[in-house]
């Protein structure tokens, strides 16, 4: 029987993890559970930083952005030892459950944690949307909210000036960001690590716009497709168009969520704790076809949703 869970968030932050926060620590508290915070993810398991979190320590934070409990990637919990480690002191503290919101790598940690004996739930909290086992990641519609607005500013720019802007955005390994802000943004092009990077085909596309009389263009580029800064310079060096490079870097990380990250983060932090109330352990909680789902570590490992490719093609159609 669980009579108190721990709470981390871990790995890169994203908005709506306060909101996370608050509604696991809430609705914990409603089902009669006690709840421990743990500070710097699992960082703070081996350093023993926590505190007990009530629900007036969680006021004031749906919010803002970030999150309350810090966070830190740790290369040391890769290791069996440290886990173990990090297990004791979770029973130390009379944890019996841990709720985990993070990316695919504090994912891994939750699963090693239970692995060893620990129950855990994965909340997926990441800008990048790239996560197993659910369509949808905490985060991610605030993370292109906020590239649509940079990007809007810059389509002044290039207008007033007859250029072609080419915007570097977050998406190591998935091109959601690039795609969704590209098709939101009225983007000329994207590029994304999901498809080849043919740069003289941008430039031929690019070319044919502005014979259409298109006298600036917007390229996204994801991080993990094409440094900007090569865009650039291909395009510089293989057309008469005169291109510039905004790298946004970390602000796409930032700011209040969303109301949609707000609300999704609070229905995941119930179904996260409703799953450990109920017996079932070890799992991502996610979004499905519209429904949120706790779905086994084992098998979420075989559920992963790729970009839309219609999309894909719809940007480029549509940029022409």
């Amino acid at each position: 029987m669980i009579t108190k869970i721990g709470v981390l968030t871990s790995g890169g932050d994203a908005p709506g993890m306060n909101a996370a926060i608050r509604g696991v620590t809430r609705y914990a508290i409603q089902k009669g559970l006690a709840v421990e915070g743990i500070v710097r993810g699992y960082e703070g398991l081996l350093s023993h930083e926590t505190m007990p979190l009530n629900r007036r320590d969680v006021g004031e934070i749906i919010h803002r952005g970030g999150t309350m409990l810090r966070t830190a990637r740790c290369l040391e919990f890769l290791e069996t030892d440290t886990q173990k480690k990090a297990l004791d002191y979770l029973h130390k503290l009379e944890i019996d459950a841990l709720v985990v919101i993070g990316g695919d790598g504090s994912m891994r940690g939750a699963q090693a944690l239970s692995r060893l004996g620990m129950p855990t739930v994965t909340i997926p909290g990441t800008i990048d949307n790239d996560m197993m086992g659910t369509q949808y990641t905490v985060g991610f519609d605030t993370s292109v909210n906020t590239v649509l607005e940079s990007v809007n500013k810059i389509r002044d720019t290039a207008f007033s000036h007859d250029r072609v802007a080419v915007i570097e955005v977050m998406g190591r390994h998935a091109g959601f960001i690039a795609l969704h802000a590209g098709m939101a943004s009225g983007a000329e092009a994207v590029l994304v690590p999901e498809h080849p990077v043919d740069l003289q085909s941008l430039c031929e596309h690019l070319a044919e716009s502005h014979r259409m009389k298109k006298m600036s263009s917007i390229v996204v580029v994801a991080e993990g497709a094409a440094k900007g800064s090569d865009v650039v310079d291909y395009i510089r060096n293989h057309t008469y168009l005169e291109p510039n490079l905004t790298v946004l870097g970390y602000v796409q990380r930032g700011g209040s969520p969303s109301a949609y990250d707000a609300i999704i983060a609070g229905m995941f932090s119930q179904k996260a704790v409703d799953s450990l109330v109920a017996g079932t352990y070890n799992c991502v909680i996610g979004l499905i076809n519209n429904l949120v789902v706790a779905t086994p570590y084992t098998e979420a490992e075989n559920l992963r949703f790729p970009i839309d490719e219609n999309m894909y093609q719809l940007v480029h159609w549509l940029g022409r």
